[in-house]
């Protein structure tokens, strides 16, 4: 069965910085795209970025995009997030997911393995 563990959410100010971590077990991440996605309390999920090991290409969404950067290490079966600059608008669940294929997209419907999530809370 496969198990993602999101790790490295918590607390932080405007302006500070968190690292989030994807791992996998029982699984290679090696033919995959990973993604990460944020739902906050009343709001629909969104797609924030994701990577694919294929070509190496990357997608960071506008909102995010110059503060977030998404990075993997395959030796490690692990997915970064580097969250900069975060913004009170930052705070939500944290997730990431494994593609169906290479293909890096954030489109729910693409990602067929989540793991439980992650708080992260940007305080003002």
């Amino acid at each position: 069965e496969v198990q993602l563990v999101e790790s490295g959410g918590g607390l932080v100010q405007t302006g500070g910085s968190l690292t989030l971590s994807c791992t996998a077990s029982v699984f290679s991440f090696d033919d995959y795209a990973i993604g990460w996605f944020r739902q906050a309390p009343g709001k629909e999920r969104e797609g924030i970025s994701c990577i694919s090991n294929n070509d190496g290409s990357t997608y960071v969404a506008d909102s995010v995009k110059g503060r977030f950067t998404i990075s993997r290490d395959n030796a490690k079966n692990t997915v970064n997030l580097q969250m900069d600059s975060l913004k009170p608008e930052d705070t939500a669940v944290y997730y990431c997911a494994v593609g169906k294929t290479m293909i890096c997209r954030v489109v729910s419907q693409d990602y067929d393995h989540w793991g439980q999530g992650t708080q992260v809370t940007v305080s003002s």
